[in-house]
């Protein structure tokens, strides 16, 4: 069955006491509603329409960065979460497939959940997704007969044996497309709130002789996040899964507990993690390399073989080929490194390419940017580049040449040439002491005086 995703993130999220709305406060390093779009995506959606309210275009601005093809509706009143499901009809005006309402800040439905969803439509016109709750409290109570969901009580409305279930809402429903908005046509708002329930849609679905089923899934993967302190509980249950599936698909953590990890980060089985490395978005890390101790890696490439850090920070762009050592204080940024290239210390190594076997030495710097522009550096195959040389970009080093240490090179050195840019050497003897006298002395006539 086609299916299309109705995101629903328009709240303001009063509690995160925030100016930036609460779908976009993110969780290992990308916005919750982004987490909320890739769950999706496992359905693989022919539309996905993302419901926005407070702040909209910033919430249409994040969306649309990472789906371009997305669809951006506005709720502008916030009059229910059955009137915000509403908003998408135009969108979905022309889908004939299934529907399913997911929330942007409920981040944590994991794809098999809601393929099972999708597979309940084969046999039920509705399905809910449900919990069993540790601690029910508040929350909505799915009332089953077998497999058949018979109504949603709010815990308001609910008697003390409906209290009893534990089997709660989350929220999240599937249903066709035209169905569901038909349901909806139906929900009234004669409630406390004066608002629309999309979970009065079980009622109205069973009162024409529809079926309706739920779904159940781990409660973990139900979290919502309404405030700062939810927001942290979401960032570590989120690592605290990420990093146990780095460790049951073959990869060493020193420390668990100290390594933060993006949503997307990739890293292949064999690759040793030393203790408080934090990966941002976009890092892959290819199997046998090694990342050690308090290394930053963000939109990077770290081939096999590679070894990272101490205290290393590789920037978006930076792409390490085989066996690249990456040593301590060094960072790279928009970089290509070639086969067993090695930056060992203290280094910046930016808009660059750097050939296979080259080494740099330690305080090589590339200076490439002008106040203005940009501009590239290309360090050939096997070069060798003295300590505390300074690449004034844009500038070539041919394969095989050296650079002599305190080097400030502004013009392209060819294959296998030593190139020397340093002001001689000037000794004057007996100097150093003549001048120490002096400076005391103006010292002590300087304290007389005060």
């Amino acid at each position: 069955m086609k299916t299309s995703l109705i995101i629903l993130a328009a709240g303001k999220g009063t509690r995160m006491n925030s100016d930036l709305p609460k779908v976009l406060h993110t969780i290992a390093g990308e916005p919750m509603l982004i987490h909320a779009m890739e769950s999706g995506r496992v359905l693989e959606p022919e539309l996905t329409v993302v419901v926005a309210g407070h702040s909209a275009e910033q919430v249409r601005a994040a969306t649309l960065a990472h789906d371009p093809d997305a669809t951006v509706v506005e709720q502008e009143e916030q009059l229910g979460t059955a009137h915000a499901v509403a908003q998408a009809r135009p969108a979905l005006a022309d889908f004939d497939g299934m529907a399913v309402v997911l929330y942007g800040d409920t981040p944590f439905i994991q794809p098999e959940t809601l393929e099972r969803m999708q597979a309940a439509l084969d046999h039920h016109d509705v399905a809910v997704l449900g919990f069993q709750a540790a601690d029910p409290a508040r929350y909505g109570r799915l009332v089953m007969q077998g497999d058949t969901l018979e109504r949603i009580v709010e815990f308001k409305d609910a008697t003390e044996a409906e209290r009893a279930i534990t089997l709660c809402n989350s929220g999240v429903v599937a249903a066709r497309a035209d169905l569901l908005f038909e349901l909806i046509d139906g929900v009234g708002n004669d409630n406390a709130a004066g608002e629309y329930y999309l979970t009065d849609i079980v009622g109205l679905a069973r009162a024409r002789g529809l079926s309706a089923t739920a779904v159940t899934c781990d409660e973990a993967e139900t979290m919502g996040v309404n405030s700062r302190a939810d927001l942290a509980l979401a960032n570590a249950a989120f690592q605290t899964r990420a990093r146990a599936g780095l460790l049951e698909d073959g990869v060493t953590l020193m420390a668990p507990e100290t390594v933060y990890l993006a949503r997307d980060t990739y890293i292949g089985r064999d690759t040793l993690i030393e203790p408080n490395v934090v990966f941002g978005p976009g890092v892959t890390v290819e199997s046998g390399a090694t990342i050690r101790a308090f290394s930053h890696l963000e939109g990077c490439h770290v081939s096999r073989g590679g070894i990272v850090g101490p205290y290393a920070r590789l920037r978006p762009g930076a792409e390490l080929a085989e066996d690249v050592r990456i040593g301590n204080f060094v960072e790279i940024k928009n970089a290509q490194v070639a086969e067993g290239a090695k930056i060992n210390h203290l280094s910046y190594v930016g808009d660059a390419f750097v050939g296979a076997g080259a080494n740099l030495g330690a305080g090589t710097i590339t200076c490439n940017y002008d106040g203005v522009m940009k501009h590239h550096t290309h360090i050939g195959a096997r070069a060798f580049i003295g300590s505390n040389t300074m690449l004034v970009a844009p500038v070539s080093i041919g394969e095989g040449a050296m650079t002599g240490s305190g080097s400030v090179i502004t013009s392209d050195v060819e294959p296998d040439a030593l190139a020397l840019a340093r002001a001689p050497q000037v000794e004057k003897p007996g100097m150093a002491r003549k001048l120490f006298e002096m400076l005391k002395a103006k010292k002590a006539r300087t304290q007389r005086g005060s």
